[in-house]
Formats: C-alpha cells, sequence, structure tokens
C-alpha cells in the first residue's frame, strides 16, 4: 500500500507540474500570467521583462532595473521600487534615479496608473515641462490628493536645505512639480533636465494625512491587448500559456500541453496521420500507472 501511495503521489505531482510549468516563485512572489521569467513562458509581450535572482524579482525596461515588491493579478498591476528614488524620508538628487521610460513597443502593454503622481525635484529652468513658464501653464498638479505642497514638509528636505514656505524659488519655475505620467509620457530625468524624483500612489479614497503615509513606488497598470479568448481556452483544457517563434519570424502564443505545444488548445491533439483527437496523453499515462500501482498493492495483500 505504501509503493500505491507514493505512486499516486508523484502522479498527482507530475501532473501539477505539467499544468503549471509556467508558474514561479521568486522569494513570496508568484510569476504567473501574463508574467514568465521562463523562455516561453507568458505573453509575448512580457517576454524579457521580469528577473529572479537571488530570490528578488527585478523588472527590466529601457529607464533600468526595478525590484518588484507586488504583483495583483485581480486588479492588474505591478508596484516597482527604484532604489534611487526619493521619499519622506531621503531626498536623492545628482540625477541618478531610473524614473519610468519603456520601449515603445511595450508602451500598449503597461504604464503607470493615473494615481501615481510623480514628483520632479530641481528641474533646470530649460527642462521641457516647463517650456513658456511664466506665460504658459505648467503642467504640476495634485493627483489623488497627492502634491508637491505637501511632499516638501518631509523631514528629508531640511536634510538638502531646500525646504521653504512655498514650492517656488523666487519668480522661477518651482523646486517641485507633482506630474501624471500621461502628461509627460516618459520619466526620464536626463531628458528632463531634473536633479530628482519621488513617486507615490494611492490606493484608498479617502485623503492621507500626510506625505509620511503615502505609499512610496511606482505603481504599473498591465493589460492584455485584444481578446485572451486563446489563453482561457488553453487553461480551460489544462494548458499553460506561452509562446514560440512562429514561421516566417515574429512570435505566435501557444497552449504548451503534457508532450507537444498546440496552437490551439490541449484537448485537441494531432496525431501523426493529421487527424484530431480529443484524447489526452496524460489522462492515459496515469491511469496506466494508476493501474499497474494497483495492481502490485493487490499482489502484495495476497501474500
Amino acid at each position: 500500500m505504501k509503493i500505491l501511495i507514493l505512486i499516486l503521489s508523484f502522479v498527482t505531482l507530475f501532473e501539477i507540474c505539467v499544468v503549471d510549468a509556467c508558474r514561479s516563485y521568486c522569494g513570496n512572489i508568484t510569476v504567473d500570467y501574463p508574467f514568465g521569467i521562463r523562455n516561453g513562458c507568458g505573453h509575448p509581450g512580457y517576454r524579457d521583462l521580469l528577473f529572479c535572482m537571488n530570490d528578488v524579482l527585478m523588472f527590466h525596461i529601457s529607464s533600468g532595473s526595478y525590484r518588484v515588491l507586488d504583483i495583483d493579478y485581480a486588479y492588474q498591476s505591478i508596484t516597482l521600487h527604484d532604489p534611487h528614488m526619493s521619499n519622506c524620508e531621503t531626498i536623492v538628487l545628482g540625477g541618478k534615479g531610473n524614473g519610468f521610460e519603456a520601449e515603445d513597443w511595450r508602451t500598449p502593454y503597461f504604464n503607470p496608473t493615473s494615481d501615481n503622481v510623480f514628483m520632479l525635484i530641481g528641474c533646470s529652468p530649460k527642462s521641457p515641462i516647463f517650456q513658456g513658464f511664466p506665460e504658459k501653464k505648467v503642467p504640476c498638479r495634485n493627483i489623488s490628493g497627492m502634491s508637491c505642497e505637501e511632499y516638501m514638509s518631509c523631514p528629508a528636505w531640511d536634510m538638502v536645505g531646500y525646504r521653504q514656505p512655498g514650492i517656488h524659488s523666487g519668480s522661477g519655475p518651482p523646486m517641485c512639480c507633482g506630474v501624471g505620467f500621461e502628461s509627460v509620457k516618459a520619466i526620464n530625468l536626463s531628458k528632463l533636465e531634473c536633479e530628482g524624483y519621488s513617486s507615490a500612489y494611492n490606493l484608498a479614497p479617502l485623503k492621507l494625512r500626510g506625505p509620511s503615509d503615502w505609499a512610496y513606488g511606482i505603481r504599473v497598470k498591465y493589460e492584455l491587448q485584444g481578446s485572451d479568448a486563446f489563453c482561457r481556452a488553453c487553461v480551460a483544457t489544462s494548458g499553460t500559456c506561452g509562446y514560440e517563434p512562429a514561421d516566417g519570424g515574429g512570435l505566435r502564443h501557444v497552449c504548451m500541453c503534457d508532450n507537444h505545444n498546440s496552437t490551439t488548445n490541449c484537448d485537441s491533439v494531432i496525431s501523426p496521420t493529421g487527424a484530431s483527437s480529443s484524447v489526452r496523453p496524460k489522462a492515459i499515462g496515469s491511469l496506466i500507472i494508476y493501474f499497474i500501482a494497483m495492481n502490485i498493492g493487490f499482489q502484495r495483500r495476497q501474500r
């Protein structure tokens, strides 16, 4: 009976590994569709995006690498941390921050959320965000109850000597400018000619007590382009969604099954003659092993 239990346990673990061939963990974060850290796993639009290094999940785009703090699959958001980003305790200057700028082909798939405020610090009067100042209105504003006026009350400003009653320095442009990502399309400190930046987001509809309570980080909303019916059909037949090279170049969606890849789902298995069969190889293999185990158990009881 012990042998029977052992074999059945092996079958169960084997099937779980097959079904979740692309489901991975990095530290305490689950990496699942549309993301992947294994080649061929996930949605092709998110390929070469996440990497697991010493149990730390990293997110890499053209502007740099960020630590992944959380992936919320229900809300379809991912929260990032830039080690050179300012917060309420520390102001980082010298243009060291990564900001946020993705490759053009990636922009349809993810962008910072609308409740995420980027507070640009120490930008040059010649910065693109101040073009036409003071005649033209600058894009600085309050976003989700968070603004530079509040942010500049943080104790970190005392340490750098920039703290002052207002956010403006004389008649020049503001020392700190809060902007939404949609208004600038990319947070590139070199192009924007800024010394540093901070980023915060507000998950609650209620106004927070102050900047010390803000959630600092970059909150990114991700979305799949077009219908995801292919992946749903694949998962419904115990397959795993992935991609592979397509004929003529490029990539195509693929459903990874037990011992083959399918361009439809795991219930459509093409036999050597080209006919389609709905018999699952995994189910057949499992039954064979099951009956072998049952036979072994029966023989042991007869001794």
